[in-house]
């Protein structure tokens, strides 16, 4: 079974990720921020990791930027509500852009093509 990190500091979207996610047959950790993110990738190593970007402590940007100095093949999908991070140069490094909806089938395509 894959392991996902879902990332995001909502509770109710964070529970949404965790419901749907599951039932596609994914094991799923979940951190808050970016600084409880970096601690789980410690722990858990996960197959992938869906990053939102604004979030208290430590943005997803920063977060993603230090996991992957560490652990470079592990996919990362940007998953924000703002379209305006996807020309920082910051969120290049990610392996996929998704702007949020509450269809969740382009981040499932998008797990499945990476995982």
């Amino acid at each position: 079974m894959k392991t996902i990190l879902v990332v995001e500091d909502d509770k109710n979207q964070l529970l949404l990720y965790e419901q749907e996610l599951s039932m596609e047959g994914y094991n799923i950790i979940t951190a808050r921020d970016g600084l409880e993110a970096i601690k789980k990738v410690k722990e858990h190593l996960p197959d992938l990791i869906v990053m939102d970007i604004t979030m208290p402590k430590m943005s997803g940007i920063e977060a993603m930027g230090k996991i992957l100095s560490e652990h470079k093949n592990i996919p990362v999908i940007i998953n924000t509500a703002y379209t305006s991070y996807k020309d920082d140069f910051m969120s290049w490094s990610a392996d996929a852009y998704i702007i949020k909806s509450s269809d969740m089938k382009e981040l499932k395509d998008k797990i499945k093509e990476l995982i």
